[in-house]
């Protein structure tokens, strides 16, 4: 088994997308077995801006990226992969995800979104309260999600009019 200590993390951009009602949007993995649902998010590729692959990450996992940047979060965040997952995930190379997370209000419609693109990564997606978000995540990101909450609720509710 790899020691995980010894490994770095992968650094990845998160993305928050709200609607107008002030709900998150959440996507199934098309890789899960068990019902988990997750934000967008994405490796940052060597020498790119954490806003920039955000973007990217967008328009590849969802098909669009018609947002307005609201918020982002000034620090990284971590999250460990649980034990029987290191050395299996990302050929093995990292233990977890360092993760610059960006809330964005999304500008386009329902319509826009097309989770069919070149490498699919998601089977359906949906709009969600807030306060739901912890619940829906694989275990070992719940707290990563749960931070994600506390920090943007009064920002999500000052864009949207919407309390969590």
């Amino acid at each position: 088994m790899t020691d995980k200590e010894n490994l770095p993390y992968r650094p990845c951009a998160g993305m928050m997308l709200l609607n107008r009602d002030g709900r998150v949007f959440v996507a199934q993995r098309i890789d899960q077995t068990a019902e988990a649902w997750q934000m967008p998010q994405g490796g940052i590729d060597k020498g790119e801006e954490p806003r920039d692959a955000a973007l990217r990450e967008l328009e590849e996992e969802i098909g669009t990226d018609k947002v307005e940047l609201i918020a982002e979060t000034g620090d990284w965040l971590t999250y460990d992969l649980p034990d029987h997952l290191i050395g299996k995930v990302w050929k093995g190379r990292y233990r977890g995800q360092k993760m610059k997370w960006f809330v964005y209000l999304f500008q386009g419609q329902d319509r826009d979104i097309n989770l069919e693109t070149d490498h699919q990564e998601f089977s359906e997606w949906k709009w969600i309260e807030l306060s739901e978000l912890p619940d829906m995540i694989v275990p070992f990101k719940r707290d990563l999600y749960q931070t994600l909450v506390d920090r943007f609720g009064s920002i999500i509710q000052e864009h949207t009019g919407r309390s969590s």
